[in-house]
């Protein structure tokens, strides 16, 4: 992509969630410098890790205006959870409870599905089951979404739990 005439390179802080393997953070910075952006620092936050389990990686860097959207378009097309974009973090949260068999039906499945959806986030996640993996359990998740994406995240785990034979105990959205 060609720089528009006057474009001067503009900062930019994305944060990703990486998989705690070799080679996964090489595999995320790629796509920045593949793009035309230019690295200004890197917070790899070894210590914690996001409900997933994963590592949070801060990266900040520059870049032409016109190829930042492609930088983060290449960043999710590699597979890397994008889950925030300079201070456009996501605008929304909802809590929504999932009950059924969580772990027979893959809960590492749903949650990546659910985070697929590029608008939509799982920030925090409590499972709970009384008999242990051989029962119903639930799951209370919070799900960040882009302002005015409410309703998206919803359809998309309503969609997943129905594949799933899973319930769906959600708060009420929408204008009153």
């Amino acid at each position: 992509m060609e720089d528009e005439p006057g474009d001067r390179p503009q900062a930019h802080t994305v944060r990703l969630e990486l998989v705690d393997e070799p080679g996964e953070l090489l595999r995320a910075l790629e796509p920045i410098a593949n793009n035309g952006g230019n690295l200004l620092s890197i917070f790899h936050e070894r210590g914690s890790l996001t409900p997933r389990g994963h590592i949070p990686v801060e990266v900040d860097l520059e870049c032409h205006p016109s190829r930042f959207p492609g930088i983060i378009d290449a960043l999710r097309d590699a597979g890397v959870n994008v889950i925030r974009v300079d201070r456009e973090h996501y605008g929304e949260q909802v809590t929504i409870l999932l009950i059924g068999d969580l772990i027979e039906t893959d809960l590492s499945d749903t949650l990546t599905r659910i985070e697929s959806n590029a608008s939509t986030s799982v920030v925090d996640l409590s499972l709970s089951g009384q008999n242990g993996t051989d029962d119903v359990s639930s799951a209370r998740m919070r799900l960040a979404a882009e302002t005015g994406n409410v309703i998206g995240a919803l359809d998309a785990v309503r969609e997943i739990a129905s594949e799933k034979d899973l319930r769906v105990v959600e708060p009420l959205v929408g204008e009153p």
